[in-house]
């Protein structure tokens, strides 16, 4: 919709219909326009389907008018969307450029904005910029009175009654086959999965997403026993690929998992370069004000020498070994001689904890989790940014990233076989809902188009 304010919808001037803003400076030409915001597709639209790089998902922009304020009505049955309409959410305007938040939306789902504007006329052109991944953003409108109902071609019509024909056989066949396993190819049992903290609570609700499409099936953490089929029911999962020495580990590409290196809140550094971390992780920077920061003393919060997480900050952005735990409990020196305070804890929960608690820590973890934390904040690092969607796009070179494997081990039995469990909850993780769990998780699906290039 975009009105005039006023009861004279042939004029154009609507200070000059009713003179409901003659009083207001800068308020000619008042137009209101409703904005409806409305996914359209088949498909769920996460927070990060988004692909723009700033906070806000969409911009709309109106030519040569100026924004005076917005409202966001509330369609019925959508109260949880009102959340996302927040300043901290990216919700804002200036001049002419109203933002639009991150909302995530199910098939038919929408929201409304209503747009209070000065200084030109309706119908002056309202561009839409953005993009969804998978999707387009394209504008839309309702057909007024005067509009003619679109004809379809000859052509357009044999193709609609071939497809209808198509769509009702392949009906027909999945009711006269009922008794078929569903396509995802459930397994009954139970399978161990055990491994990488970071991608601990992605993992979860894969299982738990499993477990309800596939009854009969239990996808627990704790120790599993082996499958009389020969094939342990387990799958590990780890952040990088597997050693050299176990070549009884079969690889599956899952993921690409983003990484963060983190700050306690009193450091109001933004960036480090790769040689500052590295030098820091080597004992040589004992305070932050070698670094431009405040006077306080460092202290490097690490994972244990098992994490994945720990593995790969070595791997790609020390290029080394961290140097000798010295402390216990994070705060004092155990070890007198020991140039920095460093210490070492089992969980990336731990870590951002520890980190968030002591003034001048500095440690390390998987993104989604570092993004959420209180208490702390997320470096760049020689000024690229953390970000999944810029990874995703190729226009990053941020180095603290790394591919997410699940292993299932062979021993003398081969690959697990197709029909067991283990297979069917591979299947599962790496395709369709799997898929869509991962992203909502921050990581970058092995499976997608983009993924696929990054995952090789």
């Amino acid at each position: 919709m975009d009105n005039p304010i006023g009861d004279d919808v042939r004029s154009g001037r609507a200070n000059r219909r009713l003179g409901l803003f003659d009083e207001v400076p800068g308020m000619s030409d008042a137009t209101l326009v409703l904005l409806r915001i409305e996914n359209d597709g088949s498909q769920s639209i996460a927070d990060n389907d988004y692909t723009g790089r700033e906070l806000h998902g969409l911009t709309a922009v109106f030519t040569d008018r100026t924004i005076r304020g917005v409202s966001v009505t509330q369609p019925v049955g959508t109260d949880h969307l009102m959340d996302h309409f927040t300043p901290a959410a990216g919700l804002g305007y200036d001049t002419n450029t109203l933002r639009i938040p991150r909302v995530p939306l199910n098939p038919r789902d929408h929201f409304k904005l209503l747009v209070l504007l000065s200084g030109g006329d309706v119908g002056c052109d309202i561009r839409l910029i953005g993009g969804i991944r998978d999707g387009e953003v394209h504008p839309n409108r309702s057909a007024t009175p005067d509009d003619k109902a679109p004809l379809f071609s000859r052509a357009s019509r044999l193709i609609t009654i071939m497809l209808t024909v198509c769509v009702v056989t392949l009906a027909t066949i999945v009711v006269a086959r009922d008794d078929t396993p569903p396509p995802i190819g459930c397994a009954h049992g139970t399978l161990t999965v055990t491994g990488s903290t970071a991608f601990a609570p992605a993992m979860a609700d894969v299982a738990k997403k499993y477990e309800k499409d596939c009854e009969g099936s239990k996808v627990v953490a704790a120790k599993g026993l082996a499958s009389k089929k020969g094939s342990p029911a387990i799958v590990a999962l780890s952040d990088g690929p597997k050693p050299s020495d176990m070549p009884q580990l079969v690889e599956h590409r899952v993921a690409m998992s983003v990484f963060a290196i983190v700050v306690n809140k009193g450091i109001h550094l933004k960036n480090l370069s790769t040689a500052d971390v590295q030098r820091l992780y080597r004992g040589e920077i004992k305070n932050w004000r070698e670094l431009g920061g405040p006077n306080v003393a460092v202290h490097l919060v690490s994972r244990d020498a098992n994490s994945g997480t720990r593995q790969v900050f070595q791997r790609r952005v020390l290029k080394r070994g961290e140097i000798a735990n010295s402390s216990v409990d994070c705060v004092h020196k155990d070890d007198q001689t020991a140039p920095v305070i460093r210490c070492e804890l089992d969980s990336t929960d731990q870590v951002l904890s520890e980190v968030a608690e002591v003034p001048g820590a500095i440690g390390y973890s998987e993104l989604t989790l570092a993004s959420h934390a209180k208490g702390l904040h997320v470096l760049t690092l020689d000024g690229h940014a953390a970000s999944v969607d810029a990874i995703e796009q190729g226009t990053s070179s941020y180095p603290y990233s790394e591919i997410e494997y699940a292993y299932t081990y062979t021993y003398t039995y081969g690959s697990p076989p197709a029909d067991s469990l283990t297979s069917s909850f591979l299947n599962y993780l790496t395709q369709g809902v799997g898929q869509d769990v991962i992203r909502v998780h921050g990581h970058i699906p092995c499976g997608t188009v983009e993924g696929i290039k990054l995952c090789t």
